[in-house]
């Protein structure tokens, strides 16, 4: 499996890359592409001439877009790990999913895929219990909240259609009983931590998941990539993987 890897000079970007040197799901680097350029690195796929099997994206919103049109142009299956899209870039990657096998998620973590099926469960037995998202990630994070946060507060949706997305509290703001509440807090080096808290007043039954090293993201776009390859066109999600 022949890798293109959109964001090559990032911290994801080296992740893929040291996977792929050690040959990680039968993959090689077929090119490296960042607007920042570096060693080895295009700054643009317009200098990309290697043939690929895959194109991975853990770059900028922004830069996005040019991994899906490049993946459009060449009929290559594209994982996306980027978070932080608008309404606009998001709906561009869902029409390549129309002609191109398209892995989306917002986290490439097998454990997050795993909580998303728990919080579901949990609340078929606590229907009506309050529900709070927490999550903390290092100093550095661009996008709040995470596109994991919103990853739960979606399964909690589904769940409970009515619900609605509440980020951030301040000033006067008494909670509603269709809120998922969601806190972003941003520290230090840390990797992912999410918490769902649910809670009934008498109980809480709090769901957490801790991503200790970022190469486990890696390794989870390396499997999605292994896992595109044959599929027909289509949007495909970590409960795709999980449940294949």
């Amino acid at each position: 499996m022949r890798v293109i890897v959109n964001g090559a000079a990032g911290a994801m970007g080296r992740e893929l890359r040291a996977l792929l040197q050690g040959g990680y799901a039968g993959g090689e680097i077929a090119a490296l592409v960042d607007t920042r350029g570096g060693e080895d690195i295009s700054t643009d796929f317009s200098q990309v001439t290697a043939p690929a099997d895959l194109v991975t994206d853990f770059s900028f919103h922004t830069a996005t877009a040019a991994a899906v049109d490049y993946a459009l142009a060449h009929r290559l299956p594209l994982v996306v790990g980027t978070t932080g899209h608008t309404e606009e870039e998001r709906a561009r990657i869902l029409a390549a999913a129309r002609e191109i096998p398209v892995f989306y998620t917002g986290n490439m973590s097998l454990g997050i895929a795993v909580l998303c099926r728990l919080v579901k469960d949990a609340l078929r037995f606590f229907p009506t219990a309050d529900v709070e998202i927490l999550e903390i990630h290092h100093n550095r994070k661009a996008d709040a909240p995470s596109g994991t946060a919103l990853m739960l507060a979606k399964a909690v949706q589904a769940m409970r259609p009515g619900a609605v997305i509440h980020c951030g509290r301040s000033g006067q703001c008494k909670r509603t009983p269709e809120e998922i509440g969601v806190c972003s807090i941003r520290l230090g080096n840390t990797v992912g931590i999410h918490e769902v808290m649910i809670s009934t007043g008498t109980q809480t039954l709090t769901l957490k998941h801790e991503a200790h090293d970022r190469s486990l993201f890696a390794q989870g776009a390396l499997d999605a990539g292994a896992f595109l390859q044959g599929k027909a066109p289509g949007l495909y999600t970590m409960d795709d993987l999980v449940s294949e």
